[in-house]
């Protein structure tokens, strides 16, 4: 007598076979559907003692199962799960500026409200806008204050007439925007605002946009500001700087030399300004080869940026490069470069770490390096 255990998709339940001569094998074998796994382990150990020809097709018949439809639910609830994490991550990546935006949106349409209850002209210049303005200015200076212990170093090198300042673009703009900000709220002066292109394909935001005066770069349309006695502000480097510079803070302006040709076509001087510690309060992934190539294609793609640590920020303003009728813009981007740099390696340890900008938050006067 020969006792055999049936094994498969159609699995019988334990059924004794006699087998004798001039006997038919008889046996009753009541069938159930089941779904069988195997681990390796288990493979070994019900490995039956066959060879040859037999072992083959029952390892194949055992593979098949292993690798058979009824996996297929299992590894695409895996896959589920990892793409949501890596959304989850993107998301999360992304939180700074989507919350900078629903910002945008949000005071766009108190903007656009406060226009129509009041009936005033869009022309934000105007004294019907001043109210907004000063109070949006005096809330950002408090967040300023508060996150970051914002201060400015070097506000008399701002001279009362026109003047081009030249400021290092980091990951996020926030120090430009707490500059702006203090600036409006010390002396009542506004900037007038080189913005990215980019900004300007988001609907909705125009009116928060000239509210604070920003600009799209034309050329012809700084100069003609700079004339009627305002203040510039760009950065030479634009997204370029703020998704690949990194915490060695590298000026990244390639061959840009437009904002010289400005100032001297203006005949104003310039203003280098620098922020300390802004790579550490606001980091991108800049250095993953993919999204420079997706920047190079798009050139208006925005890399994902980690950060709003609490870091201290101090804005240091150099002294002005007086306008020189004798030199070209190329020789003038090139001394204004180097003027930015200078301040920099003053003010600025590099690489930057994150915790001692922290800790700095503690530091009552700032420090010279």
């Amino acid at each position: 007598m020969q006792e055999v255990s049936l094994c498969g998709q159609q699995l019988g339940e334990k059924t004794n076979v006699t087998s004798s001569e001039g006997v038919g094998a008889a046996f009753q074998v009541r069938r159930r559907q089941v779904t069988v796994r195997f681990s390796m382990d288990e493979i070994i150990a019900i490995t039956p003692d066959v060879s040859g020809q037999e072992n083959v097709a029952w390892f194949t018949h055992v593979l098949k199962n292993w690798i058979g439809f009824g996996y297929l639910g299992e590894n695409a609830s895996y896959m589920g799960y990892i793409f949501g994490l890596l959304l989850m991550f993107l998301m999360l990546s992304q939180a700074i500026y989507l919350s900078m935006f629903c910002m945008m949106y949000i005071l766009s349409f108190l903007l656009y409200i406060y226009k129509k209850m009041n009936n005033i002209v869009q022309d934000t210049s105007t004294e019907a806008w001043v109210t907004p303005r000063r109070r949006l200015t005096s809330a950002l200076d408090i967040i300023g204050k508060i996150w970051h212990g914002y201060e400015v170093i070097g506000t008399e090198h701002i001279p009362e007439g026109p003047a081009v300042i030249v400021y290092y673009h980091g990951a996020f703009v926030l120090d430009y925007m707490l500059f702006v900000a203090r600036l409006y709220t010390l002396t009542g002066r506004h900037i007038y605002s080189v913005a990215d292109n980019g900004l300007y394909l988001l609907p909705g935001v125009r009116p928060l946009l000239e509210l604070f005066f920003c600009l799209k770069g034309n050329k012809d349309e700084c100069v003609k500001f700079l004339k009627k006695g305002h203040l510039l502000g760009i950065a030479p480097g634009g997204l370029r700087e703020g998704n690949f510079s990194d915490e060695n803070y590298n000026l990244v302006w390639g061959k840009r030399t437009g904002f010289a040709q400005v100032a001297l076509q203006a005949k104003v001087p310039i203003i280098p300004m620098f922020t300390q510690n802004l790579r550490e309060g606001y980091r991108t992934y800049g250095k993953i080869s993919l999204l420079k190539w997706l920047y190079e294609k798009t050139r208006i793609f925005i890399l994902p940026i980690y950060g709003g640590f609490p870091v201290k920020f101090r804005t240091y303003i150099g002294e002005p490069i007086p306008y020189d009728p004798d030199i070209t813009a190329k020789e003038l981007a090139e001394k204004t470069k180097i003027a930015l740099e200078n301040i920099r390696n003053r003010y600025q340890e590099r690489p930057g770490n994150i915790l001692r900008a922290l800790l700095e938050r503690f530091d009552k006067y700032h420090k010279e390096n």
